[in-house]
């Protein structure tokens, strides 16, 4: 299995000294790098089961007025609903668990490590010299779970979000409170 190490800056790359430079290296993984990284709270879980079980109940309301369109023509019916449902069923019971279990961070002196997926791995180093500014976001579902995301935005355009989500809220301000005390701590 292999592990992208994402976005890495390199200074003075054709001009761009100030920026951030996306370079993409390709390492395997090993059972230690996962088992470094901090897991998200445990109350993430609920969040994405309740995205889930939107995005399938989205799902089911068409899938009912096909339906409805179907038996009303007489034709055979109950094929797209019981598809529909699967599907729900899978973004709300089976997939939550298996993204959860695929994300991590981890917090240096230096750096900001992000990990996520679960087919194609993806680790993001941020050095925390490059952070420009910080969000911490809750939306209605993550706010009634107790948890925040965590934005961090670098220099450059590409690839200059990192996101952390499912902190409990009072880590998620102790990690921004630490970027922000290293931010002010370095020489540039």
């Amino acid at each position: 299995m292999l592990r992208a190490l994402w976005p890495s800056t390199r200074r003075g790359t054709r001009g761009r000294s100030g920026f951030a430079c996306a370079v993409a290296y390709w390492l395997p993984i090993t059972p230690d790098m996962h088992d470094a990284l901090d897991p998200l709270d445990p109350r993430y879980l609920s969040v994405l089961r309740w995205h889930g079980a939107i995005t399938g109940a989205l799902l089911l309301l068409p899938a009912a007025g096909l339906e409805t369109g179907l038996y009303f023509n007489d034709l055979p019916n109950g094929f797209v609903v019981a598809i529909a449902l699967a599907v729900a069923a899978w973004l709300t019971v089976v997939a939550p668990p298996r993204r959860f279990r695929h994300w991590g961070f981890l917090l240096t002196d230096r750096e900001l490590h992000v990990a996520h997926g679960w087919w194609t791995r993806v680790h993001t180093i941020v050095p925390v010299g490059r952070v420009q500014h910080i969000d911490l976001t809750q939306g209605p579902i993550e706010r009634s779970q107790g948890v925040a995301t965590l934005v961090l935005h670098t220099a450059g355009t590409e690839h200059s979000e990192v996101t952390v989500p499912g902190l409990s809220r009072e880590r998620a301000e102790e990690v921004r409170d630490r970027i922000r005390a290293a931010i002010e701590a370095s020489p540039w």
